[in-house]
């Protein structure tokens, strides 16, 4: 049986740096893999792409093609620059049997690539396979989740006890997932996908910018009968959101609105996402009330459910009188593409 071949994908976006010292635990990871990585600057314009490929070629890493930087050319979010890297493929102009997705501020230990690769390996029933993910600090990151639905967004917007433990099979976060186990979908930070399921289902759907990309990816894999498997033995390092600033937001981007509406339409239509949208409306409202009574912090971006009703009402009314309007399904990428 020959050995499977992996490509890793590395997205940069404006963190040169960081990506070089993620690109260099991943290539101690895939020690003894027969694979290459592939480090997509995603149109940084901040002079990363020269940055990394200067320091690929003085560190050595690109003889026998082992480490490549390219340019995408066009910063369409996260799901557009992985496709890039996918479609890049080997050096040699092959296709890789798996594809590793990696985050530029995530770091893999020494056997957390070969966990996943040998876990696929061993359930050819399984399409992905994620890692567990933890901060600097050891904290642990959330990893693994359940498919967002109207439930989950009334309790993750109301934030009350009683009202989590009620819904707490449709929260969306798998709390207690200490042990090897299929999930509903899996963080894209460290995600190994075989290749010959992306054949079949298409890559990531670039109307997605940013968040939800994975969600959307792991759904269609499962609805095409593969498991989504947890992999408790691979870990991996992650400080999270460097490139993005999302802890530091003051206002929730446009972004997160346009992709979690485009998800909830085109996994379950408009109709469903109105009353998701109506659901999570309601909770918040109902969270904000028991913060003011309490004086306890809301810990919500500021404006976030007015942008939310005034974005979705927008959307879903262009939506609705838009002349010739396509099935929500539409929009899947083609196997292949």
């Amino acid at each position: 049986m020959s050995e499977p071949t992996l490509l890793t994908i590395i997205l940069n976006y404006k963190t040169a740096e960081m990506t070089l010292q993620s690109a260099e635990t991943a290539l101690a990871a895939m020690k003894g893999i027969a694979g290459e990585i592939v480090i997509v600057d995603n149109d940084s314009q901040d002079g990363s792409f020269e940055t990394m490929a200067a320091q690929v070629a003085a560190r050595g890493w690109d003889r026998e093609t082992r480490v490549r930087v390219v340019q995408s050319g066009h910063n369409g979010g996260f799901g557009a620059g992985n496709n890039f890297g996918i479609r890049t493929g080997l050096s040699d102009g092959s296709k890789p049997d798996f594809i590793y997705v990696l985050n530029s501020d995530a770091f893999p230990k020494k056997a957390a690539i070969r966990a996943l690769l040998d876990h696929l390996r061993v359930h050819p029933g399984t399409g992905f396979a994620g890692s567990y993910i933890h901060g600097a600090d050891g904290g642990r990151h959330a990893t693994a989740f359940r498919f967002p639905s109207i439930a989950s967004e009334f309790e993750g917007a109301v934030r009350f006890g009683p009202v989590s433990r009620l819904l707490k099979s449709r929260r969306v976060p798998m709390e207690h997932v200490e042990e090897t186990q299929p999930v509903d979908w899996l963080a894209g930070a460290s995600l190994m996908m075989r290749r010959a399921v992306l054949d079949e289902i298409g890559l990531f759907d670039e109307t997605f910018f940013l968040y939800f990309e994975e969600t959307d990816l792991c759904r269609r894999a499962a609805q095409a009968g593969h498991r989504i498997d947890f992999v408790r033995q691979s870990e991996v390092t992650h400080i999270g959101s460097v490139s993005t600033g999302m802890r530091g937001w003051g206002r929730v981007p446009d972004y997160w609105f346009d992709s979690r509406l485009h998800y909830f339409v085109k996994n379950h239509g408009g109709g469903y996402a109105a009353l998701a949208t109506l659901c999570h409306l309601a909770g918040g409202s109902l969270h904000r009330i028991r913060c003011l009574l309490t004086g306890k912090e809301r810990g919500v971006a500021r404006g976030f459910l007015t942008t939310l009703a005034r974005h979705d009402l927008r959307v879903l009314t262009r939506e609705i009188f838009k002349p010739g309007r396509r099935d929500a399904q539409s929009s899947t990428p083609q196997p292949g593409e």
